[in-house]
């Protein structure tokens, strides 16, 4: 049985800050490409700053998570794209309303565009902790494998 680190407050705070500044980062971006994947405009909307947004953007998102958080951000980096697209799809859908000349993707459709964000996340946020650990798994290689010992036996 694995016995897991206690939840201090130190890294609690640590991942509060992590997923701030994720959800920052990921805001920023989405208002600095000027792509709002909760509208559709038409198939032109589908351009390079789409995939941009889409792939590279929540990519770094998780690096960033990963790297403030430490060991298990990979697992908390999916929350800020998470986030922040659904705080943007709530805002057009009830407080700013949708423009002319758009419309609001169907919310199957954008859960599934959401579902991809998180996933680049995701592996942002592996990528993360690699730059972090030096190492993919629970802890640093030296500590992970053993010295063997005189009689060639491995070590407990």
């Amino acid at each position: 049985m694995s016995k897991l680190p206690p939840l201090t407050g130190v890294r609690f705070f640590s991942g509060v800050v992590a997923v701030i500044m994720g959800c920052a980062l990921n805001y920023l971006g989405d208002r600095i490409l000027g792509v709002k994947i909760e509208l559709f405009r038409g198939i032109l909307d589908f351009n390079g700053l789409w995939v941009i947004d889409m792939f590279v953007l929540p990519f770094f998102v998780g690096v960033l998570v990963a790297v403030i958080f430490g060991l298990g951000g990979k697992w908390l980096c999916y929350f800020p794209p998470l986030i922040v697209k659904s705080i943007s799809y709530l805002e057009i859908m009830y407080l700013t309303g949708v423009p002319v000349g758009a419309s609001l993707m169907p919310f199957g459709m954008w859960a599934l565009f959401v579902t991809v964000v998180m996933t680049a996340a995701g592996f942002g946020g592996v990528m993360g902790e690699i730059i972090m650990k030096k190492t993919y798994g629970r802890g640093p290689s030296d500590l992970l494998y053993k010295q063997r010992t005189d009689n060639n036996e491995r070590g407990i």
